[in-house]
């Protein structure tokens, strides 16, 4: 039986550093207010947390990305579930739209680290209760960790918002701009009801050769995705063959938008004609002009709530009809 006292009382949600443009988009949606807190850091790097109002017993939901600065971001998180444990709050959770170190998931060359697990294993010990995240770069992440984590998609997204632009059916192909994105443009390709292409490269010892194009791209409109935009390099190089491929029109959508310094002049200079991304990170460098920001903030909050209220989150993983798609 469900405790109808718990669901009743509402929980609090707190913004770290990293985004809180996007927290409080969350919390409006979400109609619950962020509560206090603050952070600062001492002239030598240290960190410092201070909780502004009573937390004990109360369930508590902490928005932070991981990204840019990582080990900072990282470590405020760190302190702040620290905070709320010794100030005795019922449950802690992390919102993490965005995982840093997802990508060091694994053993790739002699004496390497794996660096997600360590993460996993600190966000446990710390005392998380569960993590509600974004996309992560590999799913098998939700396995370093001994408690519940909700991996959210943004695929879903991804598809309204082209179904809304008429981008469907046999004038569409998705492309995977690497072979080890296969999964998810099938997944994107399946809601528009298109076939998928895929770019590998051939390879040597010294350097990577020439991309081609698995599939037929060919008097069509192409859609590239992807799940990290870092430097642009991936994206420009694949939308270059797709076009001399002959893709008519070239879009691209990826979960996150990291972005580098040289990002935006790649990218500007590529025929890619718009690119999508989610808000999950706010990059202090300078934008490509055809990058546009659709919103997860309504997707987020949505699962925050579920899981708060004791509701399944299956609904949140498949793309609806009746939906619309909301631009940050």
């Amino acid at each position: 039986m469900l405790d109808q006292a718990h669901i009743a009382k509402q929980p609090k949600l707190f913004s770290l550093s990293s985004n809180y443009e996007m927290a409080e988009k969350i919390a409006e949606t979400a109609g619950i207010p962020l509560s206090k807190v603050s952070s600062r850091q001492f002239s030598d790097g240290e960190i410092m947390v201070n909780i502004e109002e009573s937390v004990r017993g109360a369930d508590i939901y902490i928005i932070q990305s991981t990204s840019f600065p990582v080990n900072d971001n990282l470590w405020e998180l760190l302190i702040m579930i620290d905070a709320c444990r010794r100030a005795s709050a019922n449950t802690v959770n992390v919102v993490i739209p965005y995982f840093g170190y997802a990508r060091q998931d694994r053993i790739a060359s002699s004496r390497e680290p794996i660096t997600a697990k360590l993460v996993a294993n600190m966000l446990v010990k710390a005392g998380v209760d569960r993590v509600l995240t974004l996309d992560l770069h590999t799913v098998q992440v939700q396995g370093f960790f001994d408690i519940p984590v909700d991996n959210l998609l943004t695929t879903p997204l991804f598809a309204k918002r082209y179904i809304n632009q008429g981008l469907i059916s046999e004038d569409v192909v998705v492309v995977s701009p690497k072979n080890s994105g296969i999964k998810r443009a099938r997944s994107l390709a399946e809601y528009l009801d298109a076939p998928i292409a895929i770019i590998d490269y051939a390879q040597d010892d010294a350097m990577r050769e020439e991309g081609y194009i698995i599939g037929d791209v060919s008097g069509k409109k192409a859609i590239l995705i992807d799940d990290i935009l870092n430097t642009g390099k991936t994206l420009a190089e694949a939308a270059k063959i797709v076009e001399r491929g002959g893709a008519t029109e070239i879009y691209a959508a990826v979960s996150h938008a990291h972005l580098t310094k040289g990002t935006a002049e790649i990218l500007n200079a590529s025929p890619i004609k718009e690119i999508i991304a989610t808000e999950s990170i706010k990059s202090k460098y300078k934008q490509p002009s055809q990058l546009a920001y659709i919103s997860a903030s309504q997707l987020i909050a949505d699962a925050i709530m579920r899981i708060h209220q004791r509701q399944p989150l299956s609904p949140l993983f498949s793309y609806h009809s009746n939906e619309e798609t909301t631009e940050s």
